[in-house]
C-alpha cells in the first residue's frame, strides 16, 4: 500500500473473537466500516454523521473481496491502512489491509457506491468529496 493511506490503530477487543479466540470473520467488516468513517471524519474531513444525516448521502458496499491470511486474537494491535484503487463517476474501490507485528493479516477490496439515502440510487460523486478522496489513490 502507498504512503497515502490513510491509517489507524484498532486493538482487537473480547467482542470481536469466536470462542476459539480469534477474530469472528464478520466482525472485520464492521471494523472496516469503522476505518471507513474514520476516514471520513479524520482523513476526509467530512463529518460521516453529517454527511448521512443532513446530506442524505451514504457509501453502501457494493463488493467485497477479503483474503483471511493469518489470525488475529484478543489484544493484539491491529495497523489498518485504506487507500483508493480507484475512483469511477459515483463509486470508489478501497484497498483495505490490516498488519500486525510484520505479519498481513487480512486484506480486503471493496467497491463502495456513493448513494441519495431518501431514493437509494447511485449519485456521482461530488468534486469536492473526489479531490479530498484523490490524496489517498494508490500509485500506478
Amino acid at each position: 500500500m502507498s504512503d497515502h493511506a490513510f491509517e489507524k490503530k484498532q486493538l482487537i477487543r473480547f467482542h470481536h473473537c469466536d470462542p476459539a479466540g480469534i477474530v469472528f470473520y464478520p466482525q472485520y467488516l464492521v471494523i472496516f466500516d469503522e476505518l471507513i468513517e474514520d476516514w471520513f471524519n479524520e482523513g476526509l474531513g467530512i463529518d460521516f454523521a453529517q454527511f448521512h444525516a443532513r446530506e442524505r448521502v451514504g457509501i453502501p458496499a457494493a463488493r467485497l473481496e477479503c483474503d483471511f491470511l493469518a489470525p488475529s486474537k484478543i489484544g493484539d494491535m491491529l495497523t489498518l491502512r485504506l487507500e483508493v484503487l480507484h475512483l469511477g463517476n459515483a463509486s470508489l474501490k478501497l484497498g483495505i489491509e490490516g498488519h500486525c507485528q510484520g505479519q498481513t493479516r487480512i486484506r480486503c477490496i471493496q467497491v463502495r457506491v456513493v448513494a441519495a439515502l431518501d431514493k437509494l440510487r447511485s449519485l456521482p460523486i461530488p468534486d469536492d468529496l473526489r479531490q479530498r478522496m484523490a490524496r489517498y489513490r494508490a500509485p500506478g
